[in-house]
């Protein structure tokens, strides 16, 4: 049985990390299920540009909140936030430990530290004359309704600056100023995982990515749901998406992706360290690490 609070366990890490194969390890090693909390992972036909894991991976493991919903169907990290605690609260009811894994950081600390943000519903009308003014102007017109959001969202993420200002312009107030934080009742243990040879790892996967077809599924994607798809604007597609266009060449496009996605594990690095502060495991035996936490915690 349970103590008064029940434990989740969480691994968070950079993109490129290894967390995919070391949670496996653990939840092995536990005999727990593991639940996704990548912002990408969660659609389904999304597979090689989000480094989900495998078919063959998840029959050894079951993962949740996987392929949960369509690409043309945005979940935000609201009702991201319910599905995942109403996943994770089915687990505790079978005393079973929740294991959550992932690397967007709004979205896990939705979960685990309880932030609530607007329940606004997509506006396809503003969302289609944001798309019409382009990610450089939406930017800088949020910079004018919502300065203190620009601080946290990056100038090239079109998917959050286009929610930051659907959210103004429904409520009328800034979507910073209406976050809440509403802790759940649970004992959280924070594992990190940090690579000291985070580019060389990046750009090996941005490699493989291309190499196992990344573009045959973008042009799957764009067949089904249309090429002004926002998550085709993400790092990995949109690259995929150009030279589909024949506007890059196949290394062209490894070199851009790798690059972008370097710049984007530093901002993830940067976001752990200030809002999650975990316990960073030692790169010299990540599992051997893990599991004397993890059973410390259980101790």
């Amino acid at each position: 049985m349970f103590p008064s609070k029940p434990l989740v366990i969480v691994l968070i890490g950079a993109t490129a990390t290894g967390k995919t194969n070391l949670a496996i390890d653990i939840a092995k090693y536990f005999n727990i299920n593991i639940h996704n909390v990548d912002s990408r992972q969660i659609y389904r036909c999304m597979d090689i540009g989000t480094a989900k894991p495998t078919k063959e991976q998840q029959k050894i493991i079951k993962h949740f909140l996987i392929d949960i919903a369509e690409p043309s169907s945005q979940v935000n990290a609201r009702q991201f936030q319910e599905i995942a605690t109403t996943s994770i609260n089915r687990e505790l009811n079978q005393e079973r430990i929740p294991f959550l894994v992932g690397g967007s950081g709004l979205y896990m600390n939705s979960i685990i530290k309880g932030f609530f943000t607007p329940d606004i519903p997509p506006q396809k009308s503003l969302r289609s004359q944001f798309a019409i003014l382009g990610q450089e102007k939406c930017w800088e017109l949020l910079k004018s309704c919502d300065p203190v959001s620009t601080k946290k969202i990056n100038y090239a993420d079109q998917i959050r600056t286009t929610r930051a200002l659907e959210v103004f312009y429904v409520t009328g107030k800034p979507m910073s100023s209406q976050k809440i934080q509403s802790p759940p009742p649970w004992r959280v243990l924070e594992l990190g995982v940090d690579r000291e040879d985070l580019k060389e790892r990046i750009f090996i996967r941005t490699k493989n990515m291309f190499k196992l077809g990344i573009i045959e599924e973008t042009k799957n994607i764009i067949n089904q749901y249309g090429s002004n798809l926002p998550l085709l604007e993400t790092i990995g597609y949109k690259e995929a998406k150009e030279v589909i266009k024949e506007n890059l060449k196949i290394e062209e496009a490894i070199e851009l992706t790798t690059t972008k996605t370097i710049q984007f594990a530093k901002r993830q690095k940067t976001w752990f360290r200030n809002k999650n502060n975990p316990i960073w495991l030692n790169n010299k035996n990540l599992l051997k690490d893990a599991i004397i936490k993890i059973e410390s915690a259980l101790s």
